[in-house]
């Protein structure tokens, strides 16, 4: 099949069904430039305006442009230059944006971190970033310390979730932001730090195209791998995303909770209220109470969130007390819950906003690739085949290939997603061989099952590659492999997913016991060994078994273990 007409046949597809209400091309309001001159530019035509409301502390555009100047400031007082890798292993709290836009103003590059890391991932992410600088709370701070000697880490800065806290909160705190400040000897206390730093540092020459990322993913290999990301992707999400996903502008109010270390977190609450100008109120985690209650008190006009967090608030039987008659858009995102008519029926019926899913997207592709905004009469999206993404972002192309072959497929055939994007991650870092093999002519393999019918909508069928998702967290069972197989007892394990009503998946762990210790361990001994050195929702249930099914050349069959799970329901 001849791509140059396929895609030709695709983009009259998506000009044809775009719809009227929305732009052909994606909104910049201060053009293509770095998402940094962004900050400064609104701090320089609303320095007032809250960009961030922190449990009822008001941080302005000017006081972030500030503060991130002078965290900037600091870096380079202490020999970090352009390139170096700065870590940021913290919740969210406001600290993390200072660093973020510190950092990128002088060319480094953001590593964000999982706050819910054990050792064995923190220092696996430290060690393959090489980072110079890492920025933690006091309550990790120990971690760090115990992981630092064996990582090029040379300056450890601490702050405390309570630090930015108001003294009066206008929302619920979560407890675990309300824990006293800890004393980290031998740390750059980041408050006091602030405080006495001067704004004024040395320009350093910036492009949109220098690395300012490494974000990263799990893969069906080894260990996570570092996507390589440039502020112009983040500047083409972030625009794109407010532009059809969002249809976000400087007049909303936002609500933004998702973890700033995850792709779609670092668009939602790092990039998203510096590109729109939209003040967000930023939660350090999610709160049912606090969400409502957010909402009522500062009139939010815009939210995303997962289907199974709307169903949670859909149970609490006081949600009618609420006034939410704020909310003009909602987009959410189908975790172990789908979103259906009758959701969207009770969301609307209690807010008047129709509840939209938000998009197709990875990490690889800096996420938000396709939109469903404004197909949702007589609910044509949700009636259509499962799952329906809609149609991609403009400038964003995809195709449907054969997984085997790599040939083009005709239109409703299944196969694999292959996607095209001005944002699409520039390598896997310090992977050549990886980044060679997902990347060809520019088109990236997915490793996604999926459809795109008559009409040129998306459909995603799901995960060809063996992702889990537990309580809507990614978990990669060779990622999980690996961590388990340094356990001294484990001599072979192989993990799959079993169906979970409450989580809609759970790892299960298979594992052979070497001779050492054949008999002297138990299966909660291992569990509780993942338990510390991997995070919660990564910790398989373990099973012990006398050998696994193997292929003739050592690779663990699969489909055998799952014949395995139902014993262990």
């Amino acid at each position: 099949m001849d791509e140059s007409k396929y895609l030709e046949k695709l983009h009259f597809l998506w000009n044809e069904n775009r719809p009227v209400d929305l732009p052909k091309e994606a909104y910049y309001p201060f053009g293509e430039v770095l998402v940094t001159e962004y900050l400064s530019k609104r701090a320089e035509l609303t320095p007032d305006k809250p960009c961030l409301i922190y449990y009822g502390k008001e941080i302005t555009f000017a006081e972030l442009d500030d503060l991130s100047n002078r965290f900037a400031s600091f870096l380079i007082d202490r020999g970090v230059q352009k390139g170096d890798r700065v870590a940021i292993f913290l919740a969210n709290c406001p600290q993390f944006h200072i660093a973020f836009y510190g950092l990128l103003k002088i060319g480094c590059v953001h590593v964000p971190v999982n706050p819910m890391f054990k050792y064995e991932e923190l220092l696996y992410e430290l060690q393959d970033t090489d980072a110079k600088v890492i920025v933690t709370s006091d309550l990790l701070n120990p971690l760090v310390q115990q992981v630092k000697g064996n990582t090029n880490i040379q300056e450890v800065i601490t702050t405390s979730l309570s630090d930015c806290l108001p003294h009066n909160p206008t929302i619920p705190v979560h407890p675990m932001y309300l824990e006293p400040k800890q004393a980290c000897s031998e740390t750059v206390d980041m408050v006091k730090m602030l405080k006495e730093q001067s704004p004024v540092y040395p320009k350093v020459e910036v492009t949109l195209d220098d690395i300012a990322a490494l974000n990263y993913t799990g893969g069906t290999t080894g260990m996570p791998k570092g996507c390589v990301h440039t502020q112009r992707d983040m500047l083409f999400t972030t625009a794109s995303a407010c532009t059809y996903v969002f249809r976000l502008t400087d007049k909303d109010v936002g609500l933004a909770y998702w973890p700033s270390f995850w792709i779609a977190g670092e668009i939602l609450c790092l990039l998203n209220p510096i590109i729109s100008g939209a003040t967000h109120v930023l939660f350090g985690r999610w709160d049912p109470e606090a969400f409502l209650k957010t909402i009522e008190k500062y009139k939010v006009t815009f939210i995303n969130g997962g289907v199974d967090n709307f169903a949670e608030l859909m149970k609490i039987p006081t949600i009618h007390e609420y006034d939410l008659s704020s909310i003009e858009k909602t987009t959410a995102t189908s975790l172990s819950k789908k979103l259906d008519v009758n959701y969207r029926d009770s969301w609307k019926t209690l807010t008047g906003s129709v509840m939209v899913e938000a998009t197709w997207g990875m990490t690889e592709t800096n996420t938000y690739d396709t939109y469903t905004t404004s197909m949702q009469a007589d609910n044509f999206d949700l009636n259509s085949r499962p799952v329906f993404v809609g149609l991609p972002i403009p400038g964003t192309e995809f195709k449907i290939a054969d997984f085997e072959t790599g040939e083009l497929l005709p239109l409703g055939k299944e196969g694999e997603l292959m996607v095209r994007t001005p944002s699409l991650f520039k390598s896997y870092w310090n992977k050549p061989e990886a980044t060679a093999k997902a990347i060809e002519n520019g088109w990236f393999h997915t490793g996604d099952m999926a459809m795109i019918n008559e009409h040129g909508y998306i459909h995603f069928l799901g995960r060809n590659k063996e992702m889990l998702k537990v309580n809507g967290m990614s978990v990669f069972p060779p990622e999980v492999e690996v961590i388990l197989s340094r356990h001294p007892a484990v001599e072979a394990n192989g993990i799959v997913g079993m169906a979970d009503e409450n989580k809609g998946e759970i790892p299960v762990a298979f594992v052979v016991i070497n001779k050492d210790y054949k008999g002297k361990i138990t299966e909660r001994e291992i569990e509780q060994w993942c338990k510390n050195n991997m995070a919660t929702y990564k910790v398989p249930v373990v099973r012990i078994v006398d050998n696994l099914p193997m292929t003739a050349t050592g690779k663990v069959i699969k489909v055998e273990l799952e014949k395995l799970l139902p014993s262990y329901h």
